[in-house]
């Protein structure tokens, strides 16, 4: 493995000349960036970090900001400084302020709002005293001297494997040390950092951030009692890893939610200002591409993507590596790239998020694929929803080009490339790759019949690569770390990490980018933290409008495409739904179909009929109006229009309802059987009734009842005339003195 570190010996202090002018280059552009980085530091010992993307602006961080700003003016301080940075994903916890301190650890504050800034402000910034009660994710009111994080190696090949959490807590209480005084947690790893099989554990000390790898019993002995009892770096045993393991971990290896993840492509999201080419080139940006371009040959770098197992994460799951490779031997000279952009799926915002805090590690993903595949012209297709994601990447292309990474003779290779920005209008159909060609050459954004594939003949008849933001994300991480080592993330067969868009019926709603393999119950219960309010889950529906719901008995599945595929669910662009047993399944199902039934193109008839019969026959099953055999029809038409459709989104359309068909039968024969909805969702299903054992006539719901179908004397017990009823519900929800239900 080659790692960027060894290359760019000559700007750490070893004295060790580069070779070769490419690396040259991109030496001096980076000492020059952390350069300026390091200066900055200097003059700001604060750092504030405030999300500044669509999500977290939603949320109120752009007052936060502001009232930050005018704190800091009245003050008379000038070395407190405001960082921008991306969506961390917590999006339950928004807006999220980091506050950043030298010698000291990071701190998280969630849910910020301008009263609460006043006080984080005074208490904290000018004082020195945590604000407790503001903590992300607090589990406790103690003020810890140390925090340790343990990250277990996952190619540990030793001898007698030990729990380090045992070992240290024991340790600790022997030295006199207990709870209050040391905080420690077991965090995942899953191959993140470069590993050596003889280390078992490595280990991050807060609030001096320093790293240990610990082989052994003696080793941990070793710390605690050097470090955490005496007070002294153990400096025989400090790992020196970097890059991936500094920019994230020690910022958020602390918090649960984020400490059992595994960030790729979300790396920078967070941490980088996604507007600022100094803070991507500090953390080794664009050091793959410069790799790339001085001395790897095009056949070379389709080899390594071959070999990190690298697929495409928009969905179909094909190999990225054998895609640049048919665009690789293309016979015509003239080729395109394109990222996919275009993220339609409702409730999916993985793609906006990653274009809004990290536009660089895109930019510099396709460099690489262009330089792979003989492209000298890419296009960005981002729908046009998406403002902040657009003026980022506008924003990022002009400071890439300006520094010379984009555009002619890129770091003086000889190669050119550039981008350009083209904007798609919200069509879902457009998230196909034929239908996004099409558009972006001005036509109606329509999909084709394949062969020939978009390698062969796709832009204007010429030979093009497509592949996701997800997937050109992870592009630089290959180069950066080998192909070896990317690999060894993930399955057999589904190498690296997926980000998901957890939703639904979850505590911690957000991004969450795991391992392939990590099951789908580690993600909602280990990193979500469960279901709110004590309830049962019920299902998780993955992949989006064209994905499958998957039931509470199968959550030990493995998140991976072949695991997903086999229960007739599918990966998709990593929509990830919690459903509990207030859920109607019957329902979700139609609301999918719903979906991908107004965002049919229309060209073809199973997907244009097809899918609007099927919801015709839904809609009779929830309005209580089924017949003997619409679930007989409803499946035969699913399969039908699964295996004639023209393309993906006809294709998968039918997914919700087969796969609730499949695992949640009984619900829909209650529906048509019984005219009843388990769940009490389908409101033509639903019947009010009063308790009058409860009822006290206090007039409340006849009150804001519509259709005036509620009668009965003040003090006097109600009654509901069924037959009037429209159900909407007004009266349930106005009662307070839970005197009316739902059967």
């Amino acid at each position: 493995m080659c790692r960027l570190r060894d290359l760019l010996a000559a700007t750490n202090g070893k004295g060790v000349r580069i070779v070769g002018t490419i690396l040259e280059g991109y030496a001096r552009l980076q000492a020059a960036a952390r350069e300026r980085m390091h200066e900055r530091i200097k003059a700001h010992q604060i750092e504030i970090h405030i999300g500044d993307a669509t999500c977290e602006n939603a949320a109120g961080s752009l007052e936060v900001r502001d009232e930050f700003e005018k704190l800091i003016e009245a003050s008379g301080r000038t070395d407190i400084v405001i960082k921008k940075t991306g969506c961390t994903g917590r999006c339950s916890a928004e807006p999220i302020v980091g506050v950043m301190q030298h010698g000291k650890p990071p701190f998280k504050y969630q849910s910020v709002t301008p009263e609460k800034v006043r006080r984080i402000f005074t208490e904290h910034i000018l004082n020195g005293k945590i604000v407790l009660d503001y903590l992300l994710d607090k589990k406790t009111k103690n003020e810890y001297r140390y925090q340790v994080a343990f990250y277990k190696n996952s190619t540990y090949c030793g001898a007698e494997p030990f729990d380090a959490l045992e070992l240290a807590d024991a340790g600790l209480r022997a030295a006199g040390l207990g709870e209050t005084d040391v905080k420690l947690s077991l965090c995942l790893n899953r191959g993140l950092f470069i590993s050596h099989c003889d280390v078992q554990y490595y280990m991050i000390v807060f609030p001096q951030i320093v790293r240990y790898r610990i082989r052994s019993r003696a080793d941990l002995e070793k710390v605690i009692a050097g470090h955490l009892v005496g007070g002294m770096v153990v400096g025989d045993l400090v790992e020196e890893e970097d890059a991936l393991f500094d920019r994230y971990l020690t910022t958020y290896a602390d918090i649960e939610f984020f400490s059992k993840q595994t960030r790729l492509t979300l790396r920078n999201s967070g941490i980088v200002d996604p507007e600022s080419l100094d803070d991507y080139v500090f953390y080794d940006g664009f050091g793959a591409a410069a790799r790339v371009l001085d001395g790897m040959s095009p056949e070379e770098v389709v080899a390594d993507v071959k070999k990190s197992g690298l697929r495409g994460r928009g969905g179909a799951g094909f190999l990225t590596g054998l895609k640049w490779e048919f665009a690789q031997k293309a016979k015509n000279p003239r080729r395109y790239i394109i990222c996919n952009a275009d993220e339609g799926d409702p409730g999916a915002f993985m793609d906006r998020s990653t274009l809004e805090g990290d536009p660089f590690s895109i930019i510099e993903g396709m460099i690489i694929g262009a330089y792979a595949t003989g492209a000298s012209q890419g296009y960005c297709y981002i729908r046009a929803e998406y403002p902040l994601a657009i003026q980022r990447v506008e924003m990022a292309i002009d400071k890439a080009r300006a520094a010379g990474l984009l555009g002619k003779n890129i770091l003086g290779s000889g190669f050119d490339f550039d981008l350009e920005i083209r904007l798609g209008a919200g069509a879902f159909v457009c998230g196909e790759e034929t239908a996004l060609m099409h558009s972006i050459e001005g036509r109606r954004g329509q999909p084709r019949i394949r062969p020939p594939f978009p390698a062969e003949s796709g832009l204007w008849g010429c030979p093009t690569t497509i592949n996701n933001v997800e997937t050109w994300a992870n592009v630089p991480v290959i180069f950066l770390y080998g192909a070896d080592w990317f690999a060894r993330i993930g399955t057999e067969k589904s190498k690296g990490t997926k980000v998901f868009a957890l939703a639904g019926k979850v505590k911690n709603t957000g991004l969450v980018e795991v391992p392939m393999g990590t099951t789908l119950r580690n993600v909602i219960f280990d990193i979500g933290g469960g279901i709110p309010g004590d309830k049962m889950i019920k299902a998780v529906q993955t992949g989006g409008p064209s994905g499958g719901c998957i039931p509470v008995g199968m959550l030990d599945t493995e998140v991976d495409y072949d695991s997903l595929a086999a229960i007739g669910s599918i990966m998709g662009s990593g929509g990830m739904i919690v459903l509990d047993e207030d859920s109607c399944m019957v329902d979700v199902a139609k609301f999918f179909l719903e979906f991908t039934m107004s965002e049919s193109c229309g060209k073809c008839t199973p997907c244009r009929e097809g899918t609007l019969r099927m919801y015709e026959i839904l809609e009779r099953i929830t309005r209580g109006e089924a017949r003997h055999d619409d679930l007989d029809n409803l499946e035969r038409l699913a399969n039908l229009i699964k295996k004639t459709a023209l393309c993906g989104l006809g294709q998968t359309a039918p997914n919700p309802v087969l796969s609730t068909l499949k695992h949640f039968k009984d619900e829909y024969e209650v529906h048509v059987r019984d005219r009843r909805c388990p769940a009490k969702v389908c409101k033509k299903l639903i019947v009010y009734e009063i308790d009058k054992e409860k009822c006290i006539g206090c007039t409340a719901c006849a009150r804001v009842c519509p259709v005036s179908c509620i009668s009965g004397k003040p003090k006097m017990v109600h009654e509901i005339d069924k037959d009037k009823c429209i159900r909407c519900g007004q009266c349930w929800t106005t009662c307070k003195f839970d005197a009316i239900r739902k059967n």
